[in-house]
This record gives structure tokens, C-alpha cells and sequence, in this order.
């Protein structure tokens, strides 16, 4: 299949693309069609490697108002909801929910997902669905499994057990929620387990860490050091950070050098945080988003996530990444033209690093077919227009697509 006259990742000069055997083989100006050869003309429409959902919770999406609504707003509210969903969950349910989300996510160009699944069900019915799912959409959209601790790992019984045993069952990345944890010693111990976990079976870790607005939450500190001493580095991320927005200035000059050090992750979701952050301030109220544009500028990796898809914590929610990516940039002020250029990044290369996806990523030859085809010339006009995603190729096989909206005004 030939691709013809697309810009890639903003380019200003068009190219084409070959896939052969759901690889690219050929990319550049002018490429020849061959014999018996598809050929699909995209004159003026953006190319972008495959979104990514770097942070998300799809056993619990779908699931707002069930059995109550969230009417304080507040994450922990959320929690005290979720956890009366989880009494009614089944395997059945799960896996009905999240096979509408994933294809939610699908149409809105995402092939890499990241989830957290609640491991504080002593049954892990939706541990086992999901990992069913994730071996069942292989291939279509790839899923990375987390065992999260929704109500924590030693402030909730056998806590530690379940962790292992979701571990053992098959997930890909070792959860921890220091903040939700009874005391500060449980915070710093859950994550000093959740370290170990990972250490021991040879996993990633991501971390909800310091989601509330206390500037006295502490736990990215410990999670960066921990990160830092055990060589772990890069494959540790740390989500949410929403305390850092009220961290003192001095305080964040010290720790950023820790940060550096550490080469850890972090993922931000404006939209959740938002929503949930500053509930308890009367005004100035605070956005409660962690420093995304300070982290990026000390060279540190970000990604935005979407977190949570009309359930608890989330009333609203398409399944689409550039709404969050749409919100982050306004709440992080960084609406610079070039910013909001480069800003596909942020769901894109950024989460591929979080997410180790390798050479599994990105439009070079010889790497997999994987990318989609935005119906705008750049991603500026693409975030702005609300653009289709036209095409979406996963290791050269199309797995969705649309049609641009057609619009009249009759006057």
C-alpha cells in the first residue's frame, strides 16, 4: 500500500508512504506506485504515529451513577462510590464495558493503552477480565495492564497478598496510592513493596502519587529516590503529582534536581484533575494540575492521560486524548504556537517512552505500519478543529475509520 502526499508529525514538505507485510519499508517525496499496488491519496492530511492512553481505568468506565452519582466531586467520594460498584462486579460486566471503551478509544486514533485495574477485590474479577481482554485485542489495540491498589496495599486487607497475586496472575506494572495509605509510614512503605514487587518479577511501576492538594504529601520524593537507588529509573512513573502544584517554589528547586536524577516518568490528566483538585478551597481556587510546563522544560518525560471515562470520578468522557490534551494545555498555560504544535507529543512520543514501548513505535522503516491520518494539514489546526481521524492503520491493517463531518451553515 502506498500512502500518497501526507505531512508527518507537522512536516512542511509532503511525503509518501510504502507498507509492505504491515511494516513500513519506504518513506520520503515522489514514491513511484508498483504494479497492482494500492494507492491512497491523502493530499494535505496530517500523519501522526498512533495515539496513546498512558493513564486510564477501564474496569471501572461506564459505571457513573451506578449504583450513585459523585456529588461532592472529590476523589474520595469517588472511591466510597467505586467501592459499592465493585460488590455487583462480574467478569461479564468488565469485559462488556471495557469492549465498548477500547473501541471509544479506537475511533479516536488510540492503539496503546495503559490501565489501572482495581486489585482491591479480594476475587480480582477484574484483574482476570482484563487480562483475557488484553490477550483477546493483541494486536488491535495493545494493552498494558496495572495492579492498582484502589483502597491501598497496607491499609486494606491483605493488601500485599493481592498485589502479588495480580502480579503473578499476569499484569505488566506494579500500582501504589501512597496519598489513600492510613499513615505517612504506610505511604512510604507500600512503595518501597511496590518497588520490590516490580524488582522481584521484573515489571514496570506506576504510581498514583500525591493526587490531593496537601502540599505535605511527599510521596513523589520517596518514589524518585527509590526509582534512583534501585536502577529502576526510566521505568518508573509517577501519575497525578497533583500535591506539586502547591508545593512551595524552594522546595520544588530542591527536588527537581532528584527528579533529574531519578529519570522517572510522569503522567498528567488535566481533565480528572481538574475536575477533582481544589474542592476544598474556598478562592483562590487551585487548578491542581502538577508543573507540566516546568517538568518538560528541566528535559523531564510527560505524558497527558485521559484517567477516567464517565465513571466515579469522571461524569463525562468520549475516550478521546486530545480532549485532554485540549484541557492541559490551557490550565498549563502553554498556548505558544509551536506548543500547541508540538503538543501531540504528549499522547504520542512522550507515552511511548512512559509506556517502553522500543522500536514497536514510531514511523521510521522497518518499524510496524502503525500510525493515523488526521483530516487537517498540521496538529495545531487538528487540536483546534476537533479534526477526524480519518484513517487508522495498525501494523498496516486498518482498524477504523470515518468520514469528514460535513458542515453547512444556511444563511
Amino acid at each position: 500500500m502506498l500512502i500518497k502526499n501526507v505531512s508527518i508529525e507537522n512536516a512542511a514538505q509532503a511525503s509518501d508512504i510504502r507498507v509492505t507485510d504491515g511494516k513500513f519499508e519506504e518513506i520520503g517525496p515522489d514514491l513511484a506506485p508498483r504494479a497492482g499496488e494500492e494507492v491512497l491519496d491523502c493530499t494535505g492530511k496530517l500523519v501522526l504515529p498512533p495515539f496513546i492512553e498512558s493513564h486510564v481505568h477501564l474496569d471501572t468506565c461506564l459505571t457513573a451513577g451506578e449504583p450513585v452519582w459523585n456529588q461532592s466531586g472529590t476523589l474520595f467520594e469517588g472511591i466510597r462510590c467505586w467501592s459499592l460498584r465493585k460488590e455487583s462486579l462480574t467478569k461479564q460486566d468488565v469485559r462488556d464495558r471495557v469492549n465498548r471503551a477500547v473501541r471509544m478509544q479506537a475511533r479516536n486514533g488510540v492503539q496503546f493503552v495503559r490501565t489501572h485495574v482495581d486489585v482491591t477485590d479480594p476475587k480480582l474479577t477484574a484483574m482476570e477480565a482484563m487480562l483475557e481482554l488484553r490477550e483477546e485485542l493483541r494486536g488491535t489495540v495493545d494493552i498494558q495492564v496495572v495492579a492498582f491498589p484502589q483502597e491501598g496495599i497496607d491499609s486494606f486487607p491483605n493488601g500485599r497478598r493481592l498485589m502479588e497475586d495480580a502480579v503473578r496472575m499476569g499484569a505488566d506494572v506494579v500500582g501504589a496510592i501512597p496519598h489513600f495509605e492510613f499513615t505517612r509510614e504506610y505511604a512510604v512503605e507500600s512503595l518501597n513493596f511496590a518497588v520490590e514487587l516490580a524488582e522481584k518479577y521484573g515489571k514496570l511501576v506506576d504510581v498514583h502519587c500525591d493526587e490531593i492538594d496537601d502540599e505535605q504529601s511527599r510521596g513523589l520524593e520517596v518514589l524518585a529516590a527509590r526509582a534512583y537507588e534501585s536502577g529502576l529509573k526510566d521505568r518508573v512513573t509517577a501519575s497525578h503529582t497533583t500535591a506539586m502544584h502547591s508545593y512551595n517554589n524552594a522546595y520544588v528547586t530542591k527536588l527537581m534536581r532528584l527528579l533529574k536524577l531519578s529519570e522517572i516518568n510522569f503522567v498528567s490528566n488535566p481533565l480528572v484533575n481538574t475536575h477533582l483538585q481544589g474542592r476544598m478551597d474556598t478562592y483562590p481556587k487551585r487548578r491542581g494540575v502538577t508543573r507540566v510546563k516546568e517538568l518538560l522544560a528541566e528535559g523531564i518525560n510527560v505524558s497527558f492521560g485521559h484517567d477516567d471515562v464517565f465513571d466515579p470520578w469522571y461524569p463525562l468522557g468520549t475516550g478521546n486524548v486530545r480532549d485532554a490534551v485540549f484541557m492541559g494545555l490551557h490550565v498549563c498555560q502553554m498556548m505558544g504556537y509551536q506548543e500547541i504544535m508540538d503538543s501531540y507529543k504528549l499522547i504520542s512520543a512522550n507515552a511511548a517512552k512512559t509506556l517502553h514501548l522500543g522500536e514497536r513505535y514510531g514511523i521510521q522503516a522497518g518499524r510496524p505500519a502503525s500510525f493515523i491520518v488526521l483530516d487537517a494539514e498540521n496538529f495545531y489546526n487538528a487540536l483546534n478543529q476537533k479534526s477526524e481521524v480519518l484513517y487508522s492503520f495498525k501494523n498496516g491493517r486498518l482498524i477504523a475509520k470515518s468520514a469528514p463531518a460535513v458542515r453547512e451553515v444556511l444563511f
